[in-house]
């Protein structure tokens, strides 16, 4: 069990992500605040079920934000992980 993780990545764009009280495959609170290098239409989603008990995604032109509360937890390091030229 691990109280609190954090990330940074860079992917078109500054993702930074914050996990608290992850246990397992699970996590209590998660966010993640991003800056895109490409903008776009603004919108918000807003879901519960699959795998998650609430989850609201936000967007407006370059500026992104996605919480979770109590939800799988996300897997950064599947990226660095998988060797994508098998793949094909």
């Amino acid at each position: 069990m691990k109280l609190f993780r954090y990330t940074h990545k860079y992917d078109f764009g500054h993702d930074w992500c914050f996990q608290v009280l992850n246990v397992r495959n699970w996590s209590l609170f998660q966010v993640s605040v991003s800056w895109n290098d490409y903008p776009g239409w603004p919108y918000i989603q807003i879901k519960s079920g699959t795998g998650s008990t609430l989850s609201i995604l936000f967007w407006a032109y370059k500026f992104g934000l996605d919480i979770d509360i109590l939800s799988r937890t996300w897997k950064w390091y599947y990226e660095k992980e998988t060797d994508y030229t098998e793949l094909d």
